[in-house]
């Protein structure tokens, strides 16, 4: 009888960040055929997801310096995407929020990036690894909030 192996957390790291790697490449190719960049589009769902943000709090939470965000974030505005306001807390500072507008295109992009999404999951998978993928989905949002938390000084 074999002992089983002990589970290797860093070889299934490296396995999950390649293959979500993979998987973000694809989709993001999907979304870019849409005519809107990537990190516009990032930015937008940040904006969603979230909530009202200043400009600081944005560019921490999407990886980059404030100086590469303020050109973006004036496109956006200029789009009608996102509309700043002056922060109650902090009138030095201003809050960005993602407008109707901005909700309809990042909604429209997603839309075409899920299609083919869920077909490849429908045609390309059991119905038992659809629920699987289902969990997993769980655990990947998990996972990522767990790694903010852990970044996140406190």
């Amino acid at each position: 009888m074999q002992t089983p192996k002990p589970f290797d957390a860093t070889a299934c790291a490296v396995q999950l960040r390649a293959a979500v790697m993979h998987l973000s490449r694809q989709l993001h190719t999907g979304m870019q055929h849409d005519g809107l960049a990537l990190a516009m589009l990032s930015v937008l769902g940040q904006l969603h997801r979230g909530g009202s943000t200043t400009p600081t709090e944005l560019a921490r939470h999407q990886g980059v310096k404030l100086q590469s965000l303020t050109r973006l974030l004036a496109d956006l505005e200029t789009e009608g995407w996102i509309e700043r306001s002056v922060n109650a807390a902090d009138a030095r500072q201003s809050l960005l929020v993602i407008t109707t507008m901005g909700k309809k295109r990042l909604a429209a992009a997603a839309k075409g990036a899920d299609a083919p999404l869920a077909q490849a999951i429908a045609t390309h998978l059991s119905p038992q690894d659809q629920a699987l993928l289902l969990r997993a989905c769980s655990l990947l949002t998990s996972l990522g909030d767990s790694l903010r938390q852990e970044e996140t000084p406190g």
